[in-house]
């Protein structure tokens, strides 16, 4: 999974006070911190995108003391999106929250071409395109695809509890399911043979590099989110190993990767049997490396 941060993208209320207030005495609450206040702030704690991320938390904030507690979470090192308990992703509000991965804008290259080759892979009605999300983190990924295609059938899974329980808010919103596992384990045995669009966001980052990431990767989200092993590619050589059981004769593996790790991922997908090719998006920052298995293209089923 890439770590790059785009321009913040979301609700936590604070706990009541335990305090009892006396009887027949008004409760105060803290005047409302105006905009400035909050940019102030937060340009103060080294917030780059300080205007934008005050915007968000003056909306989402129902009260002032919750936005006073918002902004204390923010300036305290949290990721924005685990403060506002969402983040923007492919045109849509996914649910996040602390110790979830947050979905990279980065990875909306991922869902584009998946959305591409899924529309190709359609099944005449009433038949489904059936695609699988794995390491789907939040299911922001899945949750895209599902409303992006037309008749799918959708799962997700994720190794991490956390994630899980939040890509089920996600993914049940457009009808998937989402199960709690490593990589395919947890998956219905029913889908071998069966996947048309296999999206995996492995972890990618080299083990020796994880410590050079942002501080709010770093304490924020899972290790096993970040860290791909020696070369960053451990988990995506386990993904392209398995794939071709799963997938469907024709269909897909799509996998986002950094640059420079491009041609090793390339010679493990061919290892595996898989046709792959590289797409690369320059505006994104975001390299895919898409494997076919070799069968009829599904855009060809009758």
């Amino acid at each position: 999974m890439s770590t790059h941060r785009s321009t913040p993208q979301a609700s936590h209320r604070p706990s009541p006070s335990c305090r009892p207030s006396r009887v027949g005495s008004p409760v105060s609450s803290p005047p409302r911190l105006s905009r400035p206040d909050v940019i102030a702030r937060l340009r103060a704690a080294g917030c780059v995108f300080a205007e934008d991320e005050a915007e968000l938390l003056l909306a989402t904030a129902r009260t002032p003391a919750a936005l006073a507690a918002m902004v204390d979470r923010r300036i305290g090192g949290l990721p924005l999106e685990h403060v506002l308990g969402w983040a923007e992703f492919a045109g849509l509000r996914v649910a996040v929250a602390p110790g979830v991965f947050v979905p990279r804008r980065r990875t909306e290259f991922l869902v584009d071409q998946a959305v591409a080759l899924g529309r190709r892979a359609a099944r005449p009605a009433p038949g489904r395109t059936v695609v699988v999300d794995l390491c789907c983190g939040s299911g922001a990924v899945g949750a895209a695809l599902g409303a992006a295609l037309e008749r799918v059938e959708l799962y997700a899974a994720d190794i991490e509890p956390a994630a899980v329980r939040c890509a089920r808010r996600n993914v049940a919103a457009v009808g998937g399911a989402v199960y709690e596992g490593d990589l395919f384990a947890p998956l219905p045995a029913a889908l071998r043979g069966r996947i048309d669009i296999l999206v995996a966001n492995v972890p990618y980052v080299p083990s020796e590099e994880v410590g050079l990431l942002p501080a709010e990767a770093r304490e924020h989200e899972p290790l096993v989110a970040l860290d791909g092993g020696a070369d960053g590619l451990d988990v995506l050589r386990r993904v392209t190993a398995e794939a071709p059981r799963w997938l469907a004769p024709g269909g897909r593996l799509l996998v986002e990767t950094g640059e420079r790790q491009a041609e090793r991922a390339v010679e493990a997908m061919a290892g595996d049997g898989l046709l792959p090719r590289v797409a690369v998006s320059d505006e994104l920052c975001a390299t895919v490396i898409i494997g076919t298995r070799p069968g009829p293209d599904p855009s060809d089923r009758p």
